[in-house]
């Protein structure tokens, strides 16, 4: 987000401004940092899609509760600040969400740096444990910053954790590229319902069709071998099925129908009553 700030010049020793954050209303151009508001120019070609791309990753991890681009988060009666994406934010008794522990910047050109680190100190004083600063600009990387550590910074084919917030890491290469961004968000969604990787869902169907195969092959045998006793019950009685008997028998699929068949072959007077008053094979 390019943030210019005419009434800010990035640190905090000025006098406070007169703004409160409920002053402001959802999808206001503005951000707050002490009484002081910030203008949220519209983001650059550069940051357009990898700020959805950082969404869908962090959105989608099993842990995560909830995301949000741009949600406006009151720090303070008179700071509001609205990352890229905000990472598990915890609902206001208003219209601003109350904190976030984890919150992701995409700096792009035009960036205000001043800006930028006022906004990293607010976010981190204010209870966010991690701020993602993805640099756009220069060698892929992602700064780290939390408020008990130096900041980090983490290079293209190195990866990011949040303990306690993300279930999974997130490689940095998936804040920048589509195709990475996508495997990782498929690699999340596969793994709330339970698959370490696709390979795990290819197998489990393939072993559910194996299951099947192995129930119709036990129900198709079952059913022959109620045919085969049938057609030895009629030989035993020396008795032989009529052409039309015969299809009826191979045509049944229902083992109770066979099964009462060959009860009546022990007992009837002729084969016609073998079959007699029967509801039709299913």
């Amino acid at each position: 987000m390019v943030a210019l700030a005419p009434m800010s010049d990035g640190v905090h020793n000025r006098q406070r401004g007169p703004f409160q954050a409920d002053q402001l209303r959802s999808g206001d151009p503005y951000e707050l940092s002490q009484g002081h508001p910030i203008f949220c120019a519209p983001t650059g070609r550069d940051g357009t899609g990898p700020n959805g791309l950082g969404f869908a990753v962090l959105d989608s991890d099993p842990a995560v509760i909830n995301a949000g681009v741009d949600t406006g988060i009151k720090l303070a009666d008179d700071t509001l600040r609205a990352p890229d994406v905000a990472v598990n934010f915890r609902a206001g008794a208003g219209t601003w969400a109350e904190s976030a522990p984890l919150a992701l910047e995409y700096a792009g050109r035009g960036q205000d740096e001043a800006d930028l680190k006022v906004k990293i100190r607010e976010l981190l004083g204010a209870g966010t444990r991690w701020v993602w600063v993805v640099r756009l600009v220069g060698p892929r990387r992602v700064e780290v910053h939390s408020p008990d550590a130096a900041v980090r910074v983490a290079g293209e084919d190195e990866t990011l954790e949040a303990p306690g917030v993300l279930a999974l890491p997130v490689p940095v290469r998936a804040l920048f590229e589509r195709d990475a961004a996508h495997e990782v968000t498929l690699r999340n969604l596969l793994a709330a319902k339970g698959y370490a990787n696709l390979d795990a869902l290819r197998e489990e169907g393939r072993e559910e069709g194996r299951e099947e195969g192995r129930e119709e092959g036990a129900a198709s045998g079952r059913l022959e071998g109620l045919c085969t006793a049938l057609r030895e019950t009629f030989a035993a009685r020396s008795w032989s099925m009529s052409e039309a008997q015969a299809a009826l028998v191979a045509a049944c699929r229902d083992p109770a129908t066979l099964t009462t068949w060959i009860t009546r072959v022990i007992t009837a007077a002729e084969p016609d009553a073998v079959f007699e008053v029967v509801t039709a094979p299913r």
